[in-house]
């Protein structure tokens, strides 16, 4: 997908939903937790929207509609890894992707990104802070992660093309180290709302899905509750938009 579409992915696939299902509610906590295993699994947005189109027109078909909209994305798993799978069949013999053109315009400004930096180590900073007295090794692995954002900004004063993909994945390792160490933090009753409540949104779309599906919707669904319980900010440059 180009530069525009993958760093607004979340934002595209959002505003599609909003406008099949007629309404803009919020995206629900499980809904973002779906979009993203669909974003680290490498599914194009193409296949996504596509996939979306057909399960609106599968439930439409169905009896279970009677008038009721389509509330949750979980309903579009299977339509979307189909569209993905035809996506990819039909690409095969198209002969090579064309690639980007290395002096393509970047799709954020530096000013934007240093701002996006430097909103979420002041937030480390902060919930570091607030950590400090009731558990210090948390505080200490959250001020490091913010130790090592700040040491990010020097790649915005380079002259040369900025490698987005390289800094994604930069910001994708210190996410998930930050989320083992919420894990090991986070005590069991959290763990088991936050488990309770996945296994309550899931109960009508559980059959849909396999068990990797699952379980990785799973991890998807906790390291967000826990970010939002811990007050801390999304490093990667899809929660920029």
């Amino acid at each position: 997908m180009g530069s525009f579409n993958y760093f607004n992915y979340f934002t595209e696939i959002e505003e599609h939903f909003w406008r099949k299902r007629g309404a803009h509610l919020l995206v629900s906590p499980l809904d973002w937790a779906i979009v993203e295993t669909w974003q680290k699994a490498g599914i194009p947005l193409d296949a996504v929207l596509r996939g979306i189109d057909q399960a609106f027109e599968s439930y439409q078909r169905s009896r279970r509609s009677a008038g009721r909209p389509l509330k949750s994305l979980a309903y579009c798993v299977d339509a979307v890894l189909d569209a993905a799978t035809q996506l990819k069949d039909t690409a095969v013999g198209a002969g090579p992707e064309a690639k980007r053109p290395a002096n393509s315009s970047e799709p954020f400004s530096r000013d934007e990104l240093r701002a996006f930096l430097s909103r979420n180590t002041e937030r480390l900073a902060r919930a570091a802070d607030k950590l400090r007295a009731s558990d210090p090794e948390l505080a200490r692995r959250i001020g490091q992660t913010g130790a090592a954002l700040a040491e990010l900004a020097p790649l915005l004063d380079s002259p040369a093309q900025l490698d987005l993909e390289d800094l994604e994945r930069r910001l994708t390792v210190l996410e998930e180290k930050l989320t083992a160490a919420l894990t090991a933090a986070a005590d069991e009753e959290t763990l088991l709302t936050i488990r309770r409540d996945l296994d309550r949104q899931l109960a009508p779309y559980r059959r849909r899905m396999t068990a990797e599906q699952l379980n990785q919707l799973e991890r998807q669904y906790t390291q967000k509750r826990l970010f939002e319980r811990f007050d801390l900010p999304r490093l990667s440059l899809f929660y920029l938009t």
